[in-house]
C-alpha cells in the first residue's frame, strides 16, 4: 500500500466519528451508503464467483478455500497477496483508498468477490449474469459473539458498547448489515431460484473435506485427493491464524487493532456458552423461535 495514502487514511480514521446510514431499511456504514449507486450498478461478469455471508460467519475461511480450489491447490500462488487484496469487498468504501467496486473493476477474470449484503441489496448484474454464489451461514449465537469482538477491534465500525448493549442491538438487527435473521432467511429462500450453494459453518467445522468437495463440485472443479488434502491443511484454523496473507496482520493497527482482539479469534462452534448469561440465552431462544419458525432453516449451536 502507498505509504502516503496510508498516512492520510490514518489521519482520517483518527479524526472521524464512524457513522451509520441505511439502505432500504438495512443499517450499513455511512461510507458504503455514500457510494450506493456505484455498488448497485456494479457490473458482474459471467465467470465471477461471489462469496456472500453475514459478518463473522467464516468469510475469510471460504475465500481461502475457493481461491485454492480455483488454483488447483497451488499454495504458493494463493500467498500472492493478502486476502483483502485478492478478494475485493464490494460493500467497502474507505477513501482515500480504492473502494471495493473500484478494486474489482481493475481485476482480470475470473474474479472472486465478497459481500455481506442481504440478498435484496445485491447488485442486480449478479443475477443477470447468473453468477455462482457461495453463501456461508453460521449459527446466530456464535456469530453474535464473534461480531462483538470484531467490532471492538475494527476501527472502521462503531464501538459496540458493552456485551449487554451489543446483545440487544444484535437481536434487534441494529448493527452493520442488519438483522442476522433476515439475512440467513433471505438467502435461504433464494437458493433454489439462483445458482446459490448454501453452506453451514458448523458443517465445515465438522467435516471440512466433505464441504470443500461440495464447494469444488459446485464450481465445476474435480479435485484429486492430494489437492483436497492440501486445501484442508492450508485452510485449517491454526494454519490460517499464522498465515499473514489470511490473518489480516497486513492491515495496520489503526484499522484492525489486534491487540484488542485477534481477527482470527477461536473458530469454534459453541463459544457463545462462554459469553451468554443464562437470562440472555432464554431471551435469545424465545426471539429465535419467533423469527425462525416456518423458515425451514436449522442451525446447530454445538457439535
Amino acid at each position: 500500500m502507498d505509504p502516503e495514502l496510508m498516512e492520510k487514511f490514518e489521519e482520517m480514521i483518527k479524526n472521524e466519528t464512524i457513522k451509520m446510514g441505511e439502505i432500504q431499511g438495512v443499517p450499513l456504514p455511512a461510507n458504503t451508503c455514500h457510494v450506493w449507486d456505484l455498488i448497485k450498478n456494479f457490473q458482474a461478469r459471467e465467470d465471477d464467483i461471489l462469496i456472500a455471508t453475514f459478518p463473522k460467519a467464516g468469510t475469510t475461511w471460504m475465500q481461502e478455500i475457493v481461491d485454492l480450489i480455483m488454483l488447483n491447490g497451488d499454495v504458493e500462488r494463493s500467498m500472492r497477496a493478502p486476502c483483502f487484496i485478492k478478494v475485493p469487498f464490494i460493500d467497502v468504501n474507505a477513501k482515500p483508498l480504492m473502494s471495493g467496486v473500484e478494486a474489482a473493476n481493475t481485476m482480470e477474470s475470473p474474479r472472486l468477490i465478497k459481500t455481506h449484503l442481504p440478498i435484496q441489496l445485491v447488485p442486480p448484474s449478479f443475477w443477470e449474469k447468473n453468477v455462482k454464489v457461495i453463501y456461508l451461514a453460521r449459527n446466530a449465537k456464535d456469530c453474535m459473539v464473534s461480531y462483538y469482538h470484531f467490532q471492538r477491534m475494527n476501527k472502521g465500525l462503531p464501538d459496540p458498547g458493552t456485551w449487554d448493549e451489543y446483545f440487544s442491538s444484535f437481536l434487534a438487527g441494529n448493527i452493520a448489515w442488519g438483522s442476522w435473521f433476515d439475512h440467513v432467511i433471505g438467502w435461504w429462500k433464494a437458493k433454489d431460484e439462483r445458482q446459490i450453494l448454501y453452506v453451514f459453518y458448523e458443517d465445515m467445522i465438522e467435516d471440512p473435506e466433505r464441504e470443500i468437495r461440495k464447494v469444488s463440485n459446485f464450481l465445476g472443479k474435480d479435485l484429486t485427493e492430494n489437492v483436497l488434502d492440501t486445501i484442508c491443511q492450508h485452510t485449517s484454523f491454526n494454519t490460517m491464524k499464522k498465515n499473514p496473507m489470511a490473518n489480516f496482520t497486513a492491515l495496520p493497527s489503526f484499522i484492525f487493532d489486534q491487540s484488542i482482539s485477534p481477527f482470527m479469534r477461536k473458530g469454534e462452534v459453541g463459544d457463545w456458552k462462554n459469553n451468554f448469561l443464562v437470562a440472555q440465552n432464554i431471551i435469545f431462544d424465545v426471539e429465535y423461535k419467533k423469527k425462525m419458525e416456518g423458515s425451514g432453516l436449522h442451525f446447530r449451536t454445538e457439535l
